[in-house]
């Protein structure tokens, strides 16, 4: 297949271009390079692959319409992965419109050059912040999911709901799938792991938001590249899917699994709860598990220490960028 990854040069991004790969798919990556993080970082994610002759990289935007319709021209899509978006919850508050600019607007041109070029597959990355502070745990794809609590959860699930309307009005196969904190070796720099490790090899104090009882449901990269790789593979209608570990963490226990992995305490600095912040999230993944045999593989503490492995070592050698 031929597949339009949207964000690859991502964290999530970059490690399903190398799966795609490994698969023998041909994947054209388009991404702006943005400045959320340093964009040195993702251009080393693009350098992971570039040298395979099945891979394309693309700088652009997805909100460019000519660029969109030029890439559809030139390489005839079967199926696109759009995992492009503005990320972060508590950002989105600071800047709403940009983000519903880049989150909506851009999934509407894609779905347009896909009408437009007769591509009728798409697995689309959505969040589980879409579920706001649902009182229903942990978190099914039946629930309302209409009172989220960031312009980030706002924006994404505007964007499953367009999904649906061109599934409605083309017969466009879609998958929205609803990922779970994801963790895991090239994740991005501002992420909780990645600071809470920085700062314990750094012997710096860490900053916790809140008295570390809020949970979530950590979700190893190579287990959510897994669940879009088999949706890519079962794409029939629309669906909404949970991607998660379905195993949700607190703080506080999260913090001490860092420890450990380290060995070494951490010298905690609290502040109060950030808004748009939700208390927890957990996965029900039975519908992924019915639908595309989606099974998680990898416990978070078992990912922890995996990723602090990684860190140590991307350190030690001068690789990680903040």
């Amino acid at each position: 297949m031929t597949i339009l990854l949207t964000g690859g040069a991502g964290f999530i991004g970059s490690n399903v271009a190398k799966q795609l790969l490994l698969e023998n798919h041909r994947v054209i990556c388009l991404d702006n390079l943005d400045d959320y993080y340093n964009p040195d970082t993702k251009w080393k994610n693009v350098q992971r692959t570039l040298s395979d002759p099945g891979y394309h990289f693309h700088e652009g935007d997805i909100r460019d319409a000519e660029l969109v319709d030029t890439l559809f021209q030139t390489y005839g899509f079967d199926a696109v992965i759009h995992l492009a978006a503005r990320a972060g919850v508590r950002p989105s508050v600071q800047n709403p419109a940009l983000y519903f600019d880049v989150n909506v607007n851009g999934t509407m041109t894609l779905l347009q050059a896909m009408q437009r070029w007769n591509v009728h597959k798409m697995v689309f990355a959505s969040s589980s912040s879409v579920y706001g502070d649902s009182p229903n745990v942990p978190f099914d794809e039946s629930d309302t999911a209409d009172r989220p609590l960031s312009p980030y959860a706002a924006s994404k699930r505007a964007a499953e709901l367009v999904c649906h309307t061109f599934h409605h009005l083309y017969g466009f196969d879609i998958f929205c799938l609803r990922f779970f904190t994801v963790f895991g070796p090239y994740q991005r720099p501002e992420m909780a792991i990645s600071q809470f490790t920085d700062s314990l090899l750094n012997d710096t104090a860490i900053q916790v938001f809140g008295d570390g009882s809020t949970a979530r449901d950590y979700t190893y990269v190579d287990d959510i590249v897994r669940g879009i790789i088999l949706s890519l593979e079962n794409l029939n209608g629309y669906e909404v899917l949970n991607i998660g570990g379905s195993d949700p963490i607190s703080l506080a226990d999260l913090i001490q699994l860092i420890e450990q992995a380290v060995g070494q305490n951490a010298q905690i600095n609290r502040l109060p709860m950030q808004p748009g912040d939700v208390q927890q999230t957990y996965a029900n993944i039975r519908k992924a598990q019915q639908l595309i045999g989606y099974q998680p593989s990898v416990r978070v503490e078992e990912g922890i220490r995996r990723f602090v492995e990684w860190y140590r070592a991307s350190q030690e050698a001068g690789l990680v960028t903040n």
